[in-house]
């Protein structure tokens, strides 16, 4: 029997990868929903590939006329319900994906997390449905997947520390006059992954690698100094991990999304895939320590991490209301770690949140700070 999936976010960079896995694996993987949330022409396209398909447009006025089988926010919480997928894809970038992968766990779907803010929010009340719900978490970040495979396979109790891998972006090498200068169009020109528009930003100002840490905590629960960066410009190695003995165990493939989401789909299993093999006649890997002063997003992350969920949600919102107001030409680079060190900054530490509407709350005081703060200048 196939395995039924639903991609979230199907034509966005992770969804296309995702696609991809299915039309590899058809024979062993149905789609069952399709979602985007503006892209009327692509999900008519993935439409007519997949006959039989749900789909659903968040978009209202872009769904207009066209023949969708859910529109609206709430048609995507409705969709996902009525599709009964074995598991769910969620590459839904932002904060926007936190209540379809809550949707998801609901409907008895597993979940093959690649919007890391679902974890970044709400890690506690996540992991606790997944367990009344009797459903699997395994996580589609090429560097969080590596991880989950390492620690599986070593054993958690035998891991002192795990270590990120991170590319450096494009502006590894930029002066901090040079970085005042950067435009939009230069931080999406990333060196080695096609991604996003704003994950791509992200990498640049290293805050996706500052999401990652606060994700990989709340996915392994390994504390902020067990939890190390490594610069690693050719994005070979994804994550490693030292044993108490000192040895350390690292995950290598080429960077190809595809084959962490092939990973997820078919997990426990593992069965070939023709993603992501390595030819180590070419290859020459370097690693160095991330430069905290010339990129703060990644110090920032780890003083967020620290302070609490309340403040890794202030992380998010502020950087995602920042990113937004970098791309549309409002403030330059470098503002986006100030604006967002000003709201993590002034954002109250403490206990977790218990609920989902308390987190999503959290999440529109930070915004509303950021955006009255870029604002005021």
């Amino acid at each position: 029997m196939k395995k039924k999936v639903a991609v979230l976010g199907a034509t966005g960079s992770i969804g296309k990868s995702a696609i991809d896995v299915l039309r590899d694996q058809k024979d062993r993987l149905q789609p069952v929903l399709l979602t985007a949330h503006s892209d009327a022409k692509g999900l008519l396209e993935l439409k007519k590939e997949f006959p039989g398909v749900l789909t659903s447009l968040v978009d209202e006025a872009a769904a207009e006329g066209a023949r969708f089988d859910f529109s609206g926010r709430d048609g995507l919480l409705s969709a996902i319900a009525a599709a009964k997928a074995d598991i769910a894809v969620n590459g839904i970038s932002g904060a926007a994906g936190l209540e379809p992968s809550v949707a998801a766990i609901n409907a008895g779907s597993d979940l093959a997390l690649a919007n890391k803010e679902t974890i970044v929010m709400a890690a506690e009340v996540i992991f606790a449905l997944a367990a009344e719900k009797h459903i699997h978490i395994i996580p589609v970040d090429s560097e969080h997947s590596a991880l989950f495979k390492l620690i599986e396979a070593h054993g958690r109790d035998n891991v002192s520390v795990i270590i990120l891998t991170a590319s450096g972006g494009p502006f590894k090498e930029y002066s901090p006059e040079a970085l005042s200068r950067v435009t939009p169009r230069e931080a999406l020109a990333h060196p080695t992954w096609n991604m996003g528009p704003k994950i791509t930003v992200d990498s640049a100002t290293l805050a996706n690698k500052g999401l990652e840490v606060i994700e990989a905590a709340g996915l392994f629960g390994f504390p902020p100094e067990k939890i190390k960066i490594a610069i690693h410009p050719q994005s070979v190695v994804h994550s490693m991990i030292r044993l108490k003995d000192g040895a350390v165990y690292a995950q290598m493939s080429k960077p190809d999304m595809r084959l962490p989401i092939h990973e997820a789909l078919f997990w426990p299993e593992t069965i070939y895939s023709p993603f992501g093999v390595l030819d180590f006649a070419s290859l020459s890997l370097t690693f160095e320590k991330p430069d905290l002063e010339k990129f703060p997003m990644l110090a920032l992350a780890y003083q967020a991490l620290s302070g609490g969920q309340c403040l890794s949600i202030a992380y998010n919102a502020a950087n995602e209301i920042a990113v937004e107001a970098f791309l549309k030409g409002k403030i330059n680079f470098l503002e986006i770690p100030r604006i967002v060190g000003y709201v993590v900054g002034n954002s109250a530490s403490g206990a977790n949140l218990e609920s989902i509407d308390a987190i999503l709350a959290a999440d529109r005081a930070a915004r509303k700070m950021a955006e009255d703060f870029i604002g005021s200048k």
